[in-house]
């Protein structure tokens, strides 16, 4: 996982992507609650793997998975309902953000594969 990030962003960068992750895990979670998909296969599967995304995404782990994942299931929905497609679009295009950025310094991938601790506060004292 430390090869696909050259760093895991602190500071205003950090709590920045901390924040998209936690909007689109709780955009994901809601969703997936509320939304009927067609069928009894796509009614079962496809809010399970948003809750699974959802939950990768808040603890920051596996992120370039879980936003990729969440693209997927945000362009699916956006072509399968005439309704509304720019929050599927804004909510994929957030998966794609966090999957090429990373989880930031607040997250478990930075602790399994960057840093070994997380400093919360100025790290200078």
């Amino acid at each position: 996982m430390r090869r696909l990030f050259s760093s895991f962003a602190r500071g205003w960068p950090g709590i920045g992507l901390l924040l998209m992750r936690l909007v689109a895990a709780a955009v994901l979670t809601a969703q997936g609650l509320s939304e009927p998909h067609g069928g009894v296969v796509l009614s079962t599967i496809l809010p399970l793997l948003a809750f699974c995304a959802a939950i990768l995404l808040a603890a920051g782990l596996w992120t370039p998975i879980a936003g990729v994942t969440t693209a997927l299931l945000e362009f699916l929905a956006a072509f399968s309902h005439a309704v509304d497609i720019w929050s599927p679009i804004l909510l994929a295009t957030d998966g794609i953000a966090l999957a090429l950025l990373g989880p930031g310094a607040w997250s478990v991938d930075a602790r399994l594969c960057g840093w070994k601790r997380i400093e919360i506060g100025d790290p200078r004292g």
